[in-house]
């Protein structure tokens, strides 16, 4: 069945755009359970059964699948799909996400759906909360290209600091707002990441980053990394690479990935919980020139 679960605020398009990374093994839950009415159930049953009989061409140990699930539900295990019983409870569903309905973690909700009286709490491991909401809209944050802005730009010098940073403008918090509201349960969660680090890696062992760990702190007014100006040519850049040779004819891939600090709040938690760092980065293409001095 299809996932209920709505979206909003700052959230990419499905199988794109550019996608938060967990800094751990953790994953978001590719797969979990939510909660059907009596009628839905019945009706997206009764409808997969049809459809499935009247396709031209289908194979006939899909109709017999489809028959035998049905009846187990209509006539079976259960009766008329539990309608007389429809205010007692609900009947929940595996879902997964249409993103990664391939991978094998999106097969572990292999329990056929299953009634829940109300009051109870569904016997799985992954049964839809606040928290997993909170997860899932982990995985749809939109997040700006990660591209740092250079003095001198793009093309540089060799032994000459280069400074970076960050346009704050561009790389502030961001969330995501996932809900779900059907059969009886409303809940949501909002997930917020928020730049807290810059790392550089300069594409070659022949440079010196700045600071020497090349991982650059948020400053106290959010921004990362310091504007160039006239007159700091003299000065060590607080974010920032030098370079030690010339890239020759090609050019050195200087890899900026951000850090991000990443919190939830939902129904029943109004305080900020944490979830695992993200990060995310880009390739740029910097050109160094076999010159040991300039003026700028």
């Amino acid at each position: 069945m299809t996932s209920r679960v709505t979206y909003s605020g700052s959230v990419r398009g499905s199988g794109t755009g550019s996608s938060v990374r967990p800094v751990t093994n953790w994953t978001p839950p590719a797969c979990w359970y939510e909660p059907r009415s009596a009628e839905d159930f019945a009706q997206y049953v009764e409808d997969m059964y049809t459809e499935t009989i009247n396709t031209p061409g289908q194979h006939s140990y899909a109709k017999t699948s489809v028959g035998m699930f049905r009846n187990d539900y209509k006539d079976g295990t259960y009766k008329n799909y539990n309608l007389d019983v429809k205010d007692e409870g609900n009947w929940w569903v595996a879902v997964v996400d249409e993103d990664r309905w391939m991978e094998p973690a999106a097969q572990a909700c292999n329990k056929q759906p299953f009634w829940v009286e109300t009051g109870d709490a569904p016997p799985v491991d992954n049964a839809v909360t606040p928290q997993i909401l909170a997860e899932l809209a982990y995985n749809r944050i939109q997040l700006p290209a990660t591209e740092v802005t250079l003095a001198p730009q793009n093309t540089t010098k060799v032994n000459l600091a280069t400074w970076a940073w960050l346009d704050k403008a561009k790389f502030d918090e961001v969330s995501v707002t996932a809900a779900l509201n059907v059969a009886g349960l409303d809940i949501q969660a909002t997930t917020t990441a928020r730049p807290v680090a810059l790392r550089l890696e300069p594409g070659t062992p022949d440079a010196t980053t700045y600071p020497g760990s090349g991982i650059c702190r948020v400053n106290a007014d959010g921004s990362i990394g310091e504007p160039y100006a006239k007159g700091k040519a003299d000065r060590t850049p607080p974010c920032g690479v030098k370079y030690l040779r010339s890239s020759g004819n090609g050019t050195f891939d200087l890899r900026a990935t951000v850090t991000w600090e990443i919190t939830w709040t939902g129904t029943g938690s109004p305080n900020p919980t944490r979830l695992p760092d993200g990060t995310f980065g880009n390739d740029q293409a910097v050109t160094v020139q076999e010159i040991q001095s300039v003026n700028r």
